[in-house]
């Protein structure tokens, strides 16, 4: 029996994916969480083998959230399940200790195959992004500017990349504004460009923030 817990902030999508593992009789569902906080809270008291994690949940950031899985619930494996393509976020999901990466697209039956791989102790990652974790070891493999950014300057883009001002930022990433204003200013120079209109033109045209319409695509 695969015990697995569901971590999406949409409840729509929750449900849909509860339906979906649900049709296989190896699959129990054993709790579901709208944030990462509520999601580590709940795995103190909820025994699950497997976590479904959404890459876009409110409060604690998607990276910090699966460092503390790995750190705190090191026998949990996690499952990433994203709107977001393989490209923006697969590699760094795979670095911070996912299992496998899938994106919304993906079939019914692809998503329950992935969940018993990683289950089993493999991993589940498509073609496609095999291909690109391979070419990172190619010396020539520059990448996208936003790939070259440590992971907490890609949440603090990320949340100035919605618009938000520095403070609000500060406050939304739990860190100081002094703290963000220094992020800022090093993925500024590491990306080239010149300012916060910039990053949100960035953000916006390279698909880094999950549009509202898109929320329940996978229900």
């Amino acid at each position: 029996m695969i015990r697995l817990f569901i971590a999406d902030d949409h409840p729509v999508v929750r449900a849909g994916l509860r339906h979906i593992v649900e049709q296989d009789p190896d699959v129990i569902v054993t709790g579901e969480a709208a944030s990462g906080y509520d999601l580590l809270d709940a795995l103190t008291r909820t025994i699950t083998d497997v976590v479904l994690l959404d890459v876009s949940m409110p409060g604690m950031s998607f990276i910090e959230t699966l460092k503390r899985l790995r750190d705190e619930h090191p026998s949990v494996k996690i499952l990433v399940l994203s709107v977001h393509p393989e490209d923006q976020f697969a590699v760094r999901a795979l670095r911070a200790g996912a299992s496998g990466y899938v994106t919304k697209d993906h079939s019914a039956t692809e998503l329950l195959d992935a969940v018993r791989r990683v289950f089993r102790g493999g991993r589940y990652i498509s073609d496609t992004l095999a291909e690109r974790l391979a070419s990172f070891v190619d010396p020539r493999f520059e990448g996208m500017p936003h790939e070259r950014l440590s992971d907490r300057e890609f949440e603090v883009l990320r949340s100035l990349g919605t618009g938000l001002s520095v403070k609000e930022a500060a406050d939304e990433l739990h860190l100081s504004p002094k703290t963000v204003s220094t992020y800022r200013a090093r993925l500024l120079e590491k990306m080239g460009l010149s300012g916060t209109a910039d990053i949100v033109r960035y953000v916006a045209a390279h698909g880094l923030i999950q549009l509202p319409e898109m929320a329940a695509s996978f229900a």
